[in-house]
């Protein structure tokens, strides 16, 4: 006779089952599996479905699969859930720090009191509300503040709002910052005389989102000075909002402002807009630059007697677009001088829109002008122009430019001729590092429960508690505006935020038959190094690959596009020095730049032009090239 089973037997057997397919899982796997985790995981369904999709006994990427999401199986299920239910927000946090994703910290308003001098220094991440309100006198100094910080996060609300006499010194800020996000919200609204310094501001900084929004609104002789703002800073955003609107007699002066950044983007709004005497000099402004992006709109828009003067305006940079809507319109004795304004190497555009329109008593004028620039109903009455510079295209396509300036804007060797691929060559290694906070994927169970469109920002805004014009919003709209990008002729194109989006896309256009690369390490970035070994994949035959390139988002994003007529090669990476291999690198090699840019980076370092020249490149660190196996 049988002994009767109790409640507890069939979960304990369960248990046995389950604790032996675990086992049974970490022994089996190479090249992937995570000895002693449950199947159930995240990162054990995308080794099952590799097993699945990919059609050969090639070694499964590790540098792949490292990045499946970190997520326990019971989470997963978790997560799943609530965003199918819509309510991950209410769980961000969790959801952010057990996803392993990009999440800003939602900073709670502060009541603190500050009614002393005050010297901040070697701080981070802090919440400056009320702070210096009604202040008399007195000086408050940002120190190397939020230095060399991954992802700070700083505000400043209604900051000496109403002070008399008060000082505000930020020396070294935020300089060496990935990700910064500063936000100046009412600052120095309404004060009275002292002054705003920003010395070396958000120095270096990587993708920096900086807001100065209401800034010094309706302030009196409160003069502000901005000296080496945002040098050598990496793509990125910097708006003035309201910038001082209704002030009386505040001189403001920008130095050196985002000279030497690349692809930096900055957008003054109702800037100076009805203000009384307001005294505005750019020097060196967006000197140096590539491709910047300045948006000036309702700049001194029904001003009196305001005196603004451009000395040096994106001088030597490298294309770029600046946008001067209803700029001095319906102002009064405005006087606005350009001088030695977009003298750019590579041709940029340049728009005045209803430049000075409805003005009276206003003189504004140009010297030694740049090229290419549209005038639309600007007033004809107190413009003029001196050495306005008139170039044919083809005479801009002649021209040169020094290796000094190339080098600003093209980093050594970021791209070569195919001819450098060869063993004994010695070349420089651009910074091949990942400079993007570290990321995983999100399960697919997860992403394909998530809003993804520009026409649903506002859903996603509330899942990762997004601010208006914060630093999370900024970053989903311009990766989405990415995805959402025509793709160009012969061009297919996916975003996928997962693993198995990835491989299915790759699979759909390669066949099953694939393996991806990516360079080992990172080892020789930003130094000279010797070719060594060079394998062609496939031959070295013309064939077509999937790059996939990151995209800053809250979780791991990719943007994966097919690439036709190219060879992808593998070569050992040398020591020059000793010889000794310290890396193994993979490079592809463009054979058809006919639908390029004329003013791309790779055309500037190596001469010539779309269509004339192939142009190769390394696979970065966290970038990779899909292609069919040999």
């Amino acid at each position: 006779m049988h002994k009767k089973l109790s409640p507890m037997t069939p979960l304990l057997l369960l248990f046995i089952f389950f604790s032996s397919l675990t086992v049974g899982y970490a022994s089996a796997g190479s090249g992937g599996s995570f000895a002693g985790e449950s199947p159930f995981t995240p990162r054990a369904y995308l080794v099952r479905y590799w097993n699945k999709e990919i059609r050969n006994g090639q070694p499964k990427p590790a540098f792949l699969l490292s990045k499946a999401s970190p997520l326990s199986a019971v989470d997963s299920a978790t997560f799943a859930k609530l965003a199918a239910q819509n309510d991950l927000s209410s769980h961000l946090p969790a959801f952010c720090a057990s996803a392993n994703l990009l999440c800003f910290p939602d900073l709670s308003a502060s009541l603190e009191k500050h009614e002393k001098d005050s010297s901040f220094a070697v701080y981070a991440d802090r919440n400056f509300t009320n702070y210096g309100t009604d202040r008399l006198g007195g000086t408050d100094s940002f120190q190397k503040y939020s230095g060399d910080e991954n992802i700070p996060v700083d505000s400043f609300r209604r900051y000496s709002r109403d002070s008399t006499g008060h000082k505000d010194n930020f020396v070294n800020y935020a300089p060496n910052g990935n990700v910064v996000d500063q936000s100046f919200n009412t600052y120095a609204a309404g004060a009275t005389g002292g002054s705003g310094v920003f010395s070396k501001y958000a120095d270096d900084v990587n993708v920096p989102n900086l807001r100065f929004i209401s800034y010094s609104d309706d302030s009196n002789g409160h003069a502000h000075t901005f000296s080496a703002y945002s040098e050598n800073a990496n793509a990125g955003d910097q708006r003035f909002s309201s910038y001082g609107k209704n002030g009386n007699g505040a001189p403001n002066e920008f130095n050196n402002y985002g000279s030497g950044s690349n692809v930096v983007g900055s957008d003054f709004s109702a800037y100076g807009q009805a203000a009384n005497g307001a005294n505005d000099t750019f020097t060196n402004y967006a000197k140096d630059q590539n491709n910047p992006q300045n948006n000036f709109k309702s700049y001194g828009d029904g001003g009196n007697g305001a005196v603004d003067s451009f000395a040096n305006y994106r001088e030597n940079a490298n294309v770029g677009d600046d946008s001067f809507q209803s700029y001095s319109k319906n102002s009064n004795a405005a006087k606005v001088n350009f001088a030695n304004y977009g003298k750019s190497f590579n041709i940029g555009t340049d728009k005045f829109t209803g430049y000075g329109q409805g003005a009276r008593g206003q003189t504004a004028g140009f010297k030694i002008y740049g090229v290419n620039t549209t005038f639309k109903d600007y007033a004809k009455k107190g413009v003029t122009f001196a050495r306005y510079t008139n170039v044919s295209s083809e005479k801009i396509a002649t021209m040169e430019v020094s290796g000094s300036l190339v080098k600003r804007w093209v980093e050594p060797g970021k791209f070569f001729r195919e001819s450098m691929l060869k063993k004994g060559k010695v070349m420089p290694m651009p910074d091949i590092r990942d400079k993007m906070p570290k990321r995983s994927f999100l399960p697919r169970s997860i992403s394909s429960k998530l809003p993804f469109s520009t026409t649903k920002i506002s859903e996603m805004k509330r899942i990762f508690h997004a601010l208006d014009n914060s630093s999370t919003e900024s970053m989903m709209l311009g990766a989405l505006s990415d995805c959402e990008r025509a793709p160009t002729q012969g061009e297919t194109k996916r975003c996928v935020g997962s693993a198995e989006d990835m491989i299915d896309f790759a699979t759909s256009v390669l066949g099953r038959n694939v393996v991806v690369r990516s360079t080992e390490n990172v080892s020789g970035s930003k130094k000279n190094i010797m070719v060594g070994s060079v394998k062609g994949i496939n031959g070295g035959k013309v064939t077509q690959s999937v790059s996939c390139h990151q995209s800053l988002f809250p979780y791991l994003l990719y943007y994966c596009h097919s690439v036709p007529k190219v060879r992808v090669y593998e070569a050992d990476i040398l020591d020059p020095s000793s010889k000794a291999k310290i890396n193994h690198g993979v490079a592809i090699c463009h054979l058809d730049t006919s639908s390029w840019s004329p003013g791309h980076g790779a055309f500037l370092a190596l001469g010539s032009g779309p269509g004339r020249i192939e142009v190769c490149h390394w696979i970065f660190e966290n970038d990779m090239t899909w292609a069919v196996a040999d």
